[in-house]
């Protein structure tokens, strides 16, 4: 095997592994809590040692930070995704809203992870904070562009937001991804609710 294949052959089963002990993180989280969670229960998950996951991750500390770093990619690359040619506010911000529940329930599992960020070390924490904070300074333009363009009814955009995030990041309180309300269908409800209550 050449050794361009056999490097690649590798970081792709490297990738995998690290994809798997996120996806166990994030079940264990959503189950136990950041909290009760150890790097032991986890390591059962996937039915390996401990020892192993350090190969991926030093602590617990930097896999719940891998796991908001990958929910803060998937908002930024919604967000690029919403900048639509012809659609306005209100389509753009249902966009963003419908799709936000499907990576709290898809991605993330239904794991509770708004909850978890004061758990990580000020180094850690700090760029997940600057993360959510654009995104919720996006949310924020929309809803007064909703207002300048007459689609929205005149209201505090801080305080709408806030009740919007609050209420998705409620979901992880309740949801169970073997329930019988999935990811897409929840997010259009959503969407037309709280866009609604702007109308």
């Amino acid at each position: 095997m050449p050794e361009a294949v056999k490097s690649l052959h590798v970081r792709q089963k490297r990738q995998k592994r690290r994809a798997e002990i996120v996806h166990a993180a994030l079940s264990a989280f959503r189950e136990h809590g950041f909290h009760a969670t150890s790097l032991d229960d986890i390591a059962n998950r996937l039915g390996i040692r401990k020892a192993a996951l350090y190969h991926y991750f030093t602590d617990k500390d930097t896999l719940l930070f891998e796991c908001h770093r990958e929910s803060l990619a998937e908002l930024d690359r919604i967000i690029l995704l919403s900048a639509r040619p012809g659609q306005g506010p209100a389509e753009r911000l249902a966009y963003l809203l419908s799709e936000h529940v499907r990576i709290m329930t898809d991605t993330l599992e239904g794991s509770p992870l708004a909850f978890e960020v004061p758990a990580l070390p000020p180094v850690l924490r700090a760029p997940i904070v600057a993360g959510r904070d654009r995104y919720e300074r996006k949310l924020r333009e929309l809803v007064a562009a909703g207002i300048a363009a007459g689609e929205f009814r005149a209201v505090d955009p801080k305080v709408v937001v806030f009740a919007m995030l609050g209420s998705i990041n409620w979901i992880a309180r309740w949801y169970r991804p073997d329930g019988q309300i999935k990811g897409d269908d929840l997010g259009q409800h959503f969407a037309d609710y709280l866009i609604r209550g702007l109308r």
